[in-house]
């Protein structure tokens, strides 16, 4: 173990020691979220947040510091490097609130969506920091093969419900891929299949939002990307989780190192089910939401939804709040 990776568990301990707040919970931002200069401020000001991405640092022949503070963006919101950026941000902003004192009160949940699932593990317990980074690269490397392979698109479909994207969706072959608010449901497939369902939504009085991505994540397009990802899968032995997790694929809490395999073995082939989740979360009783990570992305969406909701984040420099979330 290197020293930075003793230095997250000691803010671990810290995070799990913590008085429980049973209102509270953590939100973890995923693909999408990512921006050039995210997580430089807690590095500079936190030894903490320093650790987190010099061990990072040390995994990888790319610094990854380096590609979140200075980019290029090209080469940032590639898959392979998103991802992979995206959780070392996340846990680097932690470290840094922990070390603080900006967070003095345990959650009684978390949640990432799709990449966030990931850095939600390792902050309840389950996945070693090492690990997970070597997981969220290779995720992030079949992903993106896959969509070289296989090209599709992805576009946020704004305005409609739920059953009325399901009745576009049969019509057009596109695929539901994220359910991220009540209104807005982003769908994938190839790309004729997506622009056919964004002409279907004005149609019905919505619109269809393209999001920049490099295929059709969360569809049947990923489906050899998700069988080859579980071999890596079989090389970990999760833990059982300190502090449960929401999962993407069943909007259910996890807690058993098993339900956190067959939970990975079926996310990247399946839809998010976010919103979802966020109402299993209202139904345990969180009224308070702390977004951990580059962005204000998922506790804009729950404010849309949600006013009533007590909702923090942590990024003072976010990105636009409207912007899809993969």
């Amino acid at each position: 173990m290197t020293l930075g990776q003793k230095s997250f568990s000691r803010s671990l301990k810290i995070l799990h020691d913590l008085p429980l707040d049973p209102g509270l919970a953590f939100l973890l931002p995923g693909q999408g979220a990512q921006k050039v200069g995210m997580g430089l401020e807690a590095y500079e000001s936190s030894p903490a947040a320093r650790a987190v991405f010099e061990s990072a640092d040390d995994f990888r022949e790319a610094a990854i510091s380096r590609l979140c503070f200075q980019g290029p963006e090209e080469e940032l919101t590639r898959t392979v490097n998103a991802q992979p950026a995206i959780l070392v941000t996340s846990l680097a902003i932690l470290a840094a609130a922990l070390d603080s004192g900006a967070i003095d009160r345990r959650p009684a949940f978390l949640a990432g969506h799709s990449l966030g699932e990931y850095t939600a593990l390792v902050i309840a317990g389950s996945l070693e920091f090492d690990d997970c980074l070597r997981l969220v690269r290779e995720r992030g490397r079949l992903m993106e093969m896959a969509g070289t392979q296989n090209p599709g698109t992805m576009a946020a479909i704004v305005g409609l419900s739920a059953e009325e994207v399901r009745e576009l969706c049969a019509v057009s072959g596109a695929c539901e891929c994220n359910f991220n608010a009540r209104t807005q449901i982003v769908v994938g497939g190839a790309p004729e299949a997506v622009a056919r369902a964004c002409a279907l939504a004005r149609e019905g009085g919505g619109r269809g939002l393209p999001v920049k991505v490099a295929g059709a994540f969360h569809t049947p397009i990923m489906d050899t990307a998700a069988a080859s990802f579980k071999i890596a899968l079989n090389e970990i032995a999760p833990a059982d989780l300190a502090i449960p997790v929401i999962g993407n694929a069943s909007a259910q809490p996890l807690q058993t190192g098993a339900e956190v395999i067959a939970e990975l073995g079926r996310q990247m082939a399946t839809p998010v089910l976010w919103y979802q989740s966020v109402l299993s979360l209202l139904e345990s009783g969180i009224t308070k939401f702390l977004e951990l990570g580059p962005g204000r992305t998922l506790t804009a969406m729950l404010k849309r939804d949600f006013p009533e909701l007590t909702l923090m984040s942590l990024d003072s420099d976010a990105i636009p709040a409207g912007a899809p979330h993969v």
